[in-house]
């Protein structure tokens, strides 16, 4: 039987896996990662697991897709995940952008409210 991936490299690379995860539940068990931004990490290590234990199903989406080598398919599957990456990282940078600058209207309200009252103190 030909196997797509050797044996000795399956397990390492569960066993990679499996690190993959520990440091993840770590980051997040620390709270250094925001659960909501973990998501897309744990999807990309279970998408890792499930093509690590069922090789088969990159010869199935490849011929899917119409790609005729395993390694252009693997390159386009990372290249995906790179997009889907820097699309989740500039949402959340543009969100943040927007949190700051409301924060810095407010602010700059409250200074504004404060200067007035200190003003009217000192009228008085």
């Amino acid at each position: 039987m030909h196997t797509i991936i050797p044996q000795r490299l399956t397990i390492v690379l569960i066993l990679a896996i499996i690190v993959y995860f520990t440091i993840i539940l770590i980051l997040l068990k620390d709270r250094k990662m925001n659960m909501k931004y973990s998501l897309l990490w744990l999807f990309t290590g279970v998408a890792m697991l499930v093509l690590v234990l069922k090789p088969d199903t990159i010869i199935y989406l490849k011929a899917l897709i119409g790609v005729t080598d395993n390694m252009n398919f693997l390159f386009m599957i990372l290249i995906a995940f790179l997009i889907m990456l820097v699309l989740s990282l500039t949402s959340i940078a543009s969100r943040q952008a927007n949190r700051i600058t409301k924060l810095i209207q407010t602010q700059g309200l409250l200074e504004k409210r404060v200067r007035e009252l200190e003003q009217k103190l000192d009228e008085e």
